[in-house]
């Protein structure tokens, strides 16, 4: 219907609240353009977008999927993330390959946690958007009030695009504003019906383009001085001064319809190819800003082709019968397959293998791509999720992707000993394909640590991991890495004496302990005079000293904020040695500490919790409940964000907590703050604990 022909590629991300229909809207959108012959289901699993086992078990998008399709001359690159708040990495990665986003609103439900903080960073990222309120055709739905969460909770004023006619059962079609046409169409035909607008729709068809038109008129002066001169705008004007709106973020254009049943999603099609922002637009108004990764010195890429070639890397996948695949979106330049580049992050050469457009799991080859583009590169041997590929002799290195850090830890045990090298591989690989997943061996406790964003997370991992490399392991909760220390001075004398055949073994130190500040870890001073003991035999007492800070005297765990002062001793010309005064120091070491009145300490965390208003109540309940002190509240547009310091061994299981208190409208992240005292009942019991593990270790 337009005339304005603009550059051939659409780079969009679809975002939403777990549930709203992400994956139907990107389903019908592909029989809307024409890449798939019938309308897929989510409940019957039929989908192009959710094709992994544990998708169609779950019947949820567990992994972002690349969408790759053309429509009337454009190629629309669509990326459709997980929606649910354990998988959030997901789409926040996603937003930082493309040049736009679909924002799917439910027709009955607000915005929930993940998708406001999704609608941080997009705000953040300033980039273009798109609302599209899906389910109007269910019982209860309503359009008005999805334009109210815009207005209310997005903090954007909203603009209809497209008007529903019939809520409900009786959904049919939208009124598109802009074409002023109402549009039909359904779940059984690709095929729209245009069709005039009635005399009983005309009124509601006025309205919402007179808001329209005043919208785009108000945010250009030569748009307002025609607008005033004529009391309206032509097509072509409306769309040009639509476009740069969308592009500058003056408002939300809304779409309406119903993704299961292919309404609407005609209107959303054509206000992806003719009002959002093209690759190279998007690059002049916010380039693509990196450093030198050798100078350190900022650079940036306008993401023309005729800049020199640069890649971010947003996505891994490991495909059982393609290997290793990495979705690019190519930021600058042009490159063919089989090239050489650069890994700017690992400052390592790449040698780059195929080329694929990706449908869902249908892989394309092809030749070549260029500035614009995204692309899933197969079998990069160092290449990893946000890294940067570039030209040799251009290196540009762009950030990391910011993504959130783990928030559920459990120790993890395999079965059987044999599977131990198979599971470390397996979460390693599983890593790849998920940052927001980390996997460590934690020295002090001795145990294999999986950490995510929450249960499902984990749950999710360990489906893939008996799926992809056939090994089973058992969860439980992690030991807390609790310290030792002391609370008053003491002195004790550590002697080692022992005579054998020849030289015998001879050493002998004097050492004072004392309780440092909270966090100063270890302090040693020599204070021996007169030659008690000889200079070059001060380290081995010191050696000594550290060793056995290792094992505290109530259940062994390492003791810290101790400072230790060798001050007196004796030695024997023959017979002392390194070896007899390390055992000495050692020895002078553990009798100071038992009657220097030892305590247990354990890690404090900063908690910040973001909580909807109505919430705020219980959860200040349940942390003070949990040994919980609240540092601060705040208020953050309708929500609430509290800040406390609580105990690691009260939050092993918080997040199953929170989200019981807050609907899943909840979410939180913690940091290590401090060691606290634990306090005397309660280390007590965990002094018993260990006492008896260590007894059942040794049986066993």
């Amino acid at each position: 219907m337009e005339t304005t022909r603009l550059e051939p590629i659409r780079n969009v991300a679809i975002v939403s609240n777990a549930g709203a229909g992400k994956t139907s809207l990107s389903e019908a959108l592909l029989y809307t353009g024409g890449a798939i012959p019938t309308l897929g289901s989510v409940t019957q699993g039929t989908t192009v977008s959710d094709f992994e086992p544990e998708e169609l078990r779950h019947r949820n998008s567990t992994s972002t999927s690349l969408l790759q399709f053309s429509w009337n001359h454009t190629n629309i690159n669509l990326i459709d993330p997980p929606g649910a708040l354990d998988l959030l990495g997901e789409p926040l990665a996603a937003l930082q390959a493309v040049d736009a986003v679909i924002l799917l609103l439910s027709g009955n439900m607000g915005v929930r946690t993940e998708l406001a903080r999704l609608w941080a960073r997009i705000k953040e990222l300033d980039l273009p958007c798109l609302v599209f309120v899906n389910g109007l055709d269910k019982e209860g739905a309503s359009f008005e009030n999805a334009l109210e969460t815009c207005r209310q909770q997005l903090g954007r004023a909203p603009i209809p695009m497209a008007v529903p006619v019939n809520l409900g059962m009786n959904l049919d079609g939208v009124i598109d504003v802009r074409h002023e046409k109402l549009i039909r169409s359904g779940p059984s035909s690709a095929q729209i019906e245009q069709v005039q607008i009635s005399n009983d729709l005309e009124r509601i068809l006025n309205g919402v383009r007179k808001q329209l038109v005043e919208a785009v008129a108000e945010s250009g002066e030569t748009l307002l001085e025609t607008y005033l001169t004529q009391g309206d705008l032509n097509q072509e004007d409306l769309l040009q001064g639509l476009r740069r709106d969308i592009q500058t973020n003056q408002f939300l254009p809304v779409y309406a319809g119903s993704a299961t049943q292919n309404i609407g999603v005609w209107s959303l099609l054509d206000a992806i190819v003719t009002l959002l922002s093209t690759p190279s637009e998007r690059g002049v108004a916010h380039p693509w800003r990196g450093i030198h990764p050798e100078t350190q010195d900022g650079c940036e890429r306008k993401g023309s082709q005729q800049e020199p070639f640069s890649a971010a890397v947003f996505k891994t996948i490991i495909d059982p019968f393609i290997g290793r695949l990495s979705y690019c979106r190519v930021l600058s330049g042009t490159i063919h397959a089989d090239a050489t580049v650069l890994n700017a992050s690992k400052h390592v050469r790449e040698k780059l293998g195929h080329f694929y457009r990706v449908l869902g799991k249908r892989h394309v080859a092809i030749d070549s791509v260029k500035a614009g583009e995204i692309v899933a590169i197969g079998k990069l041997k160092d290449t990893h999720t946000g890294d940067t590929l570039c030209q040799e002799n251009a290196p540009i290195c762009y950030p990391l992707l910011s993504l959130p850090k783990p928030i559920l830890s459990f120790a993890i045990e395999t079965k059987s000993k044999t599977d131990i090298d198979k599971v470390s591989l397996g979460l390693h690989k599983l890593i790849e394909e998920d940052p927001t997943l980390e996997f460590a061996r934690n020295v002090e406790t001795k145990e294999m640590v999986l950490s995510g964003m929450g249960q499902f997370h984990i749950d999710l991992a360990l489906e893939k991991l008996h799926r992809k490399f056939g090994a089973d392991v058992m969860l439980h909760t992690p030991k807390v890495p609790y310290r030792e220390t002391l609370k008053m001075k003491s002195q004790a004398q550590g002697k080692y004496k022992k005579q054998t055949g020849g030289h015998g073994q001879y050493g002998d130190c004097w050492l004072e302990v004392a309780p440092l500040p909270r966090g100063n870890g270890y302090l040693f001073e020599n204070r021996v005079v007169g030659g008690a003991i000889p200079r070059n035999f001060i380290p081995a007492v010191e050696k000594g000293v550290i060793e056995a800070m290792q094992e505290g005297p109530l259940s062994g765990f390492p003791v810290v904020d101790v400072q230790v002062a060798v001050y007196d001793g004796s030695y024997h010309v023959v017979d002392s040695s390194e070896m007899s005064f390390k055992i000495a120091g050692s020895m002078a070491f553990k009798k100071a500490l038992e009657t220097a009145h030892p305590v247990l300490l354990e890690p404090v965390m900063t908690v910040e919790i973001d909580t909807p208003t109505d919430a705020v109540g219980a959860i200040m309940g349940d942390l003070s409940a949990r040994r919980g002190r609240i540092v601060t509240v705040n208020a953050q547009d309708h929500a609430e964000q509290i800040t406390a310091l609580v105990p690691l061994a009260e939050l092993l299981r918080y997040a199953t907590a929170l989200n019981a208190m807050t609907g899943g409208r909840g979410s939180y992240v913690m940091d290590f703050a401090q060691y606290d005292e634990v306090p005397r009942e309660l280390a007590v019991k965990v002094i018993e604990r260990h006492k008896t593990e260590g007894q059942v270790a040794t049986a066993h």
